[in-house]
């Protein structure tokens, strides 16, 4: 039977602790999964490493275990991707998201851009961030990252300019060269990856990022939808430079 991993960002787990679990892992342990006493979960806070622990006590609302050793685990990407994501409709970025912390990306940053269709206030935007975050969490327990990937501010587009740099990729259509064409590539620094909402980024948004460095790469003759491109274009990357 696959042992359970839960995230618990706020325990400072050290081996021979015992460890009470919230509300929300406790259920998903002791009444969706019908774990029991005795049964090993895997615990991690994001530090890199993974705690083997036993559950020895089950209450309503709570399960506590034991954290019978520490492992460090080394399942990273040698590439630092960060994604610049137009934000999509529905649970479109929730695949992005999920994904893409499966494939290795190591940032995110959500990008309202000229045709973004979600318009949300201050206080819905950090709701979807909040959610967003639940769903990185989960992504790392299930694909065995120990170390979450950084999800950064909802940002506009003009205010996500400046960080452009000459490891910068826009995806276009019609750009004339593909991934594997990239010459001049530092695979040790950060590799920004730009991908337009429903409908791509505006003409004038295209030229913004082509006179800040940022490169046009294209994946094929093929139009993708957003949430097909992201994916699409990291797996390239880990397949040329990557652990793919």
């Amino acid at each position: 039977m696959r042992i359970s991993r839960i995230y618990t960002p706020h325990a400072e787990l050290r081996v021979g602790q015992v460890v009470t679990l919230g509300r929300e892992p406790s259920n998903h342990l002791s009444r969706v999964l019908r774990l029991k006493v005795g049964n090993e979960v895997v615990l991690f806070n994001g530090n890199g490493s993974d705690f083997p622990s036993e559950i020895v006590e089950i209450e309503r609302n709570s399960v506590s275990v034991h954290v019978k050793d520490e492992l460090t685990v080394n399942v990273e990407s040698p590439l630092h991707i960060h994604l610049y994501q137009g934000v999509s409709r529905g649970d479109k970025m929730d695949l992005t998201l999920q994904k893409g912390v499966e494939l290795g990306i190591k940032e995110f940053t959500p990008l309202i851009t000229e045709r973004c269709g979600v318009k949300l206030d201050a206080k819905r935007w950090q709701k979807k961030l909040d959610h967003w975050q639940k769903v990185i969490e989960s992504a790392c327990e299930q694909c065995g990252r120990s170390t979450l990937p950084k999800l950064n501010e909802v940002i506009s587009f003009n205010e996500a300019i400046p960080t452009l740099d000459s490891q910068s990729f826009f995806l276009h259509p019609e750009a004339a060269k593909p991934f594997n064409e990239i010459s001049n590539l530092d695979v040790t620094k950060p590799i920004s990856l730009w991908v337009g909402p429903e409908g791509g980024f505006s003409d004038i948004e295209i030229e913004q990022v082509k006179r800040n460095g940022c490169q046009p790469v294209q994946l094929g003759p093929r139009v993708l939808r957003t949430e097909t491109a992201a994916l699409s274009a990291v797996s390239v990357m880990n397949v040329l430079w990557g652990d793919f």
